[in-house]
């Protein structure tokens, strides 16, 4: 049996040019970032898939690159979450699934991101598409509508519905980013594509998500951060397994700020049973340590 982390952790895609100086070491071809990425974290979130469906030979790849240990979170297609807003898209779903097997053990979270435009009158789709979604596939919504960030009604039926399906809540912590000033073309982008939604730490189900879209100066991370070191450790407490996913507006030093902040989180639990392990980069290169 492989090992399963008490928390999940890593950045928001597997390939990223800049990271040759940080997380993947001197001459590390493109073709195996993958799974140099899979050595030091135990997830990613897979977006490419809300855009597109990948070949199979690639998804075959994905699987033969990562170890049994290792948990992707794909996107379902904007095609069923945008266009057909969840409805009269089983076809298009199964096709998807199909495509995916290859991965589909090793995919810890199906996310389901809805648009801002979907709002409460919607919630009878998403509580028939839950229905009709594969009962051993673990499944998490992201939702925008800033009806559901209102502590009214809508919320709790919102809440109530992902706890009856047991799918768990994806929260969006933008707090940090929207905190920097717009004098870069990444965080001017950032501020115009990310929601700007107040933060609610509610877990449905067992596997609450976490994005956390950082500052781009680093420690201006950290008080941002600091309320996660108190919800976090109480989720591990209750025997969830949690996954926390870091950015950076352009992603540059993602791995060193995904260190920072996981560092503090150790710190934290330092003595509990649900201790964190360490992690460890590939030998070579210009390498934040992670010890």
């Amino acid at each position: 049996m492989h090992f399963s982390p008490p928390l999940f952790v890593g950045m928001a895609m597997w390939s990223h040019a800049p990271w040759q100086r940080s997380l993947y070491g001197r001459g590390c071809p493109s073709t195996e970032r993958l799974s140099r990425y899979a050595e030091t974290f135990s997830s990613v979130e897979g977006n490419t898939t809300f855009y597109a469906t990948p070949k199979p030979a690639t998804v075959l790849n994905w699987q033969q690159a990562t170890p049994d240990s290792f948990r992707f979170t794909f996107k379902l297609p904007k095609t069923i979450t945008h266009q057909y807003k969840l409805q009269h898209c089983q076809s298009q779903l199964s096709e998807f699934f199909h495509i995916m097997a290859p991965v589909a053990e090793k995919t810890g979270i199906w996310k389901i991101q809805l648009p801002a435009s979907f709002g409460p009158s919607e919630l009878p789709a998403l509580s028939a598409f839950l229905k009709q979604f594969p009962q051993d596939f673990t499944v998490g919504v992201e939702v925008r509508h800033l009806a559901f960030f209102a502590k009214g009604e809508a919320e709790t039926a919102l809440n109530r519905l992902l706890w009856e399906h047991q799918a768990n809540r994806i929260i969006m912590d933008t707090r940090p980013v929207f905190s920097a000033a717009p004098t870069t073309d990444a965080v001017i982008d950032a501020h115009q594509k990310k929601p700007k939604v107040p933060v609610h730490a509610v877990a449905t189900a067992q596997h609450p998500v976490v994005r956390f879209i950082g500052h781009p100066d680093l420690p201006a991370n950290d008080a941002f951060f600091a309320n996660w070191l108190k919800r976090l450790p109480n989720w591990l407490e209750e025997g969830k397994q949690p996954y926390l996913f870091i950015h950076t507006p352009d992603n540059d030093f993602a791995p060193e700020l995904a260190v920072r902040l996981y560092q503090q989180l150790q710190h934290a639990l330092a003595g509990h049973a649900g201790a964190l392990p360490d992690l460890k980069l590939p030998e070579g290169g210009d390498q934040v340590s992670l010890l």
